[in-house]
């Protein structure tokens, strides 16, 4: 009972906004709510693996550019001759995978604090996302590609059966493989791990791994939901993406939380940025509603652990 603090948050805010509202639980509401919760699902995802090892990862609005650039110019577009198809996602990908392997291993090898290793990762990939910008912004033209955000299947695109699919493989990484167990170990005591003589700094470079990987996954999941390759597509992806993990009961100083908690504070987010806009909010006091409501949410979620809970690394 005491980690149902988010779910009971999200329960109440649903009842408040459907009683000030009848159209927040229409179907097609509903329907919009998973659309929105999407692209943020798949970066808290990889957030989580390396949260819960009591690091954190702020390179994601670099990656998420990068990925989405290399992929506008690779596949099918209105201003290179590139048209590598499937090839240009995989290559999208080999590049969050590799952004996020290079932090993991800066970080674990060199012992450079994560905070530090990951802001200058986002500025460094920021910048290539930029420089790899062609001249004029490229429209992406290969249908398919842009069907996954357009087509709906039962009402939902193929970007929410992607984030659900995605949900299920992490939550089973995360409680039946080693690289997931572990991980909880090194952030509840790394120390003991290494006394146990597990090579601690394999399941940092894995984690930073997954959370660049989804991270370049988000950038492309927004390329096909744009139509365009995009510099700024990382724009406002770091702040929610963290601060799901954390209302879902995902402790930045690690060791607890998990997937499932983590997508229970995309939807928290989300459902409050959507009833306030159904609710008709005053626009210019949104931001500072989330921010109290971030606050009571973390600090009802966690209240039960604050004798537990220590600074981030």
């Amino acid at each position: 009972m005491k980690s149902a603090g988010p779910i009971v948050s999200l329960l109440a805010m649903v009842l408040v906004f459907a009683s000030l509202t009848p159209n927040f639980v229409s179907a097609a509401n509903l329907q919009a709510i998973l659309e929105s919760a999407a692209v943020p699902a798949v970066v808290a995802i990889g957030m989580t693996f390396v949260l819960v090892q009591g690091s954190i990862d702020l390179s994601g609005e670099g990656v998420a550019p990068l990925a989405n650039i290399l992929l506008s110019i690779l596949i099918a577009n209105s201003v290179t001759a590139h048209d590598l198809g499937a090839g240009a996602i995989a290559v999208a990908l080999a590049a969050g995978l590799a952004v996020g392997a290079l932090n993991g291993i800066l970080y674990a090898h060199l012992r450079m604090p994560s905070l530090i290793v990951t802001l200058a990762m986002w500025l460094i990939t920021l910048g290539l996302a930029a420089l790899l910008f062609p001249s004029r912004q490229p429209q992406i033209l290969d249908g398919g590609f842009v069907g996954l955000a357009l087509h709906k299947h039962l009402g939902l695109s193929a970007l929410v059966y992607l984030a659900m699919a995605l949900a299920l493989v992490a939550f089973i990484v995360e409680r039946r493989t080693k690289l997931g167990r572990i991980g909880f170990a090194i952030g509840a005591d790394e120390a003991l791990v290494r006394l146990a003589g597990v090579n601690v700094n394999v399941y940092k470079v894995g984690a930073f791994a997954i959370c660049g990987c989804l991270t370049g996954l988000a950038g492309i999941l927004t390329a096909a939901q744009i139509g365009v390759g995009n510099p700024l597509a990382g724009e406002g992806l770091l702040f929610p993406g963290i601060a799901a993990c954390v209302i879902g009961g995902t402790l930045l100083s690690g060791g607890r939380g998990g997937v499932l908690h983590s997508l229970v504070g995309v939807l928290v987010l989300v459902t409050l940025r959507n009833g306030l806009v159904q609710t008709g909010a005053n626009p210019l006091l949104q931001k500072a509603i989330e921010g109290v409501v971030i606050v009571v949410a973390v600090a009802a979620s966690t209240w039960h652990l604050r004798r537990k809970t220590r600074v981030v690394k």
